[in-house]
C-alpha cells in the first residue's frame, strides 16, 4: 500500500469526506499554491522539527505565508535549540521524504512521539490544505473532520499562538 493509499484508507474509514487536485510534484508550498488558485481553503505549510538533542520532536502546522518564529516557538514548546529535523530524522520518525511533510505521516510513528502545533489563525478556517504523503496531490479537508483524524489516531494537538 502507497503512502496515498493509506491515507485514503484512514479518512474513508473516519468518513471524512475530502476534495483533491493532483499536479506535478511540488516540493515548496509556493510549488503547490499555483495548482490550487482559487479554490477555497487556507494554504498550509507543515514543518517537522526537532531539538538539537533530537530528544524532542515537532510538527508545526501554520499559514504557508507566514513564517515561524522559532525563539517564540521554542518559549512555547519549553525546549531549546529548535530547528528542521534532517531527512534521514524524517524518514525515521514519519517515512516520509523531504518535501512531503503532512499530519498524515504521523500515521506512521510508531513511537508516538511528535508533538503537534497549530497555528490559532488557522483554526477559524473551515478548510485546510494538505499534501497526502505525496507531493503530487493537494488534498482538502474540513478543519473538524481533521481533529476528528488526531483524536482518532491518538494525538493532541496543541493550538497557540505562533
Amino acid at each position: 500500500m502507497t503512502q496515498y493509499e493509506m491515507v485514503v484508507n484512514k479518512l474513508k474509514e473516519l468518513n471524512i469526506e475530502f476534495e483533491q487536485v493532483n499536479h506535478p510534484p511540488a516540493l515548496t508550498t509556493e510549488e503547490a499554491d499555483k495548482y490550487i488558485e482559487g479554490m477555497e481553503g487556507v494554504r498550509t505549510k507543515t514543518m517537522f522539527l526537532t531539538n538539537k538533542k533530537k530528544t524532542d520532536w515537532f510538527l508545526v502546522v501554520m499559514d504557508d505565508l507566514k513564517r515561524l518564529d522559532m525563539e517564540r516557538f521554542e518559549e512555547i514548546a519549553q525546549t531549546k535549540r529548535v530547528k528542521m529535523a534532517s531527512p534521514e530524522s524524517l524518514m525515521e520518525k514519519m517515512g516520509l521524504p523531504p518535501g512531503t511533510v503532512s499530519i498524515f505521516g504521523l500515521l506512521n510513528n510508531e513511537d508516538h512521539d511528535i508533538k503537534v502545533y497549530f497555528d490559532k489563525e488557522i483554526m477559524s478556517e473551515e478548510i485546510m490544505t494538505f499534501h497526502p504523503n505525496t507531493n503530487e496531490i493537494t488534498m482538502f479537508i474540513r478543519t473538524a473532520d481533521m481533529m476528528r483524524y488526531f483524536e482518532d489516531i491518538g494525538y493532541e494537538v496543541n493550538v497557540v499562538e505562533l
